[in-house]
């Protein structure tokens, strides 16, 4: 009996799969710029600590928080222009509807000369004029705020881009300094999602076909964590290899070496 116990240990051993890998954080995302302007505020004294919902990076929207102001007062006067224009279109068209009941009276009746047959027609497509006028107004303002709301909408998202958060990711490092100019697609830090870890090993072509069914041992302890990725294609560094991700538990401290089993 034990001699079969130490033959059935020796065997799981022989056709178990070791690797070695490095405990990281299951996200790390370099943030480029989506503006340009100058760094106002990168507090070195965040690097490796976890961020909260106050920016981590401040960059100048001075400029750009006073035309906002000023778009938002010409928006307004805009909006009551068309307000008070539309008033107007309403008046006109009550104004047309007696010009063209004036007219449709006396252009049948005998006794009204031609001259002022003439003049109510005249008459009414002035009147028509004024309001096709009217309506030509309000519809340019309208163009006018629509540009305006675009324009008060591209403020918006630059202002909220020049004040970079990232509640809850750990910043992992910065790539700029307070006094720096940078322009769109600068890159700017790196940041770490630190709610879970992750390990990459890097497998041979025969181990690819059952792997995620195998049992995955960490420093010899068996787990019920799966591969979560594996390419089908080969790495372009580890030839010949397959590139397999193991999706853990977040640790107290990252960047251990781990042994990793598959048996």
């Amino acid at each position: 009996m034990k001699f079969i116990i130490i033959v059935s240990l020796f065997t799981t051993l022989v056709f178990a799969e070791v690797y070695y890998s490095k405990v990281e954080p299951v996200e790390v995302l370099e943030i480029a710029s989506n503006v340009s302007g100058l760094v106002l505020k990168a507090d070195e004294n965040l690097v490796g600590k976890k961020l909260s919902n106050k920016p981590y990076i401040e960059i100048d929207s001075q400029l750009d928080r006073k035309e906002l102001k000023l778009l938002e007062q010409k928006m307004y006067y805009i909006k009551d222009v068309i307000s008070t224009n539309e008033d107007i279109l309403a008046n006109l068209k009550q104004n047309l509807k007696r010009k063209k009941q004036n007219y449709n009276k006396i252009k049948l009746l005998k006794i009204k000369s031609t001259v002022e047959k003439d003049n109510e027609f005249y008459n009414l497509i002035n009147s028509k004029n004024l309001l096709l006028n009217a309506q030509k107004e309000i519809l340019n303002l309208k163009v006018q705020l629509t540009d305006l709301n675009f324009r008060y909408s591209q403020l918006k998202r630059d202002i909220k881009d020049k004040n970079l958060v990232a509640d809850g990711y750990v910043l992992y490092a910065f790539l700029v300094k307070a006094g720096n100019v940078v322009n769109k697609a600068t890159p700017l830090a790196k940041i770490a999602n630190v709610s879970k870890a992750k390990l990459t090993i890097y497998v041979d072509k025969t181990d690819v076909e059952n792997i995620k069914n195998k049992t995955i041992y960490i420093d010899g302890i068996e787990t019920d964590y799966k591969i979560a990725t594996l390419l089908n294609i080969a790495d372009s560094i580890n030839i010949s290899k397959y590139k397999a991700e193991i999706i853990i538990d977040a640790p107290k401290v990252f960047s251990s070496l781990v042994k990793v089993e598959l048996r």
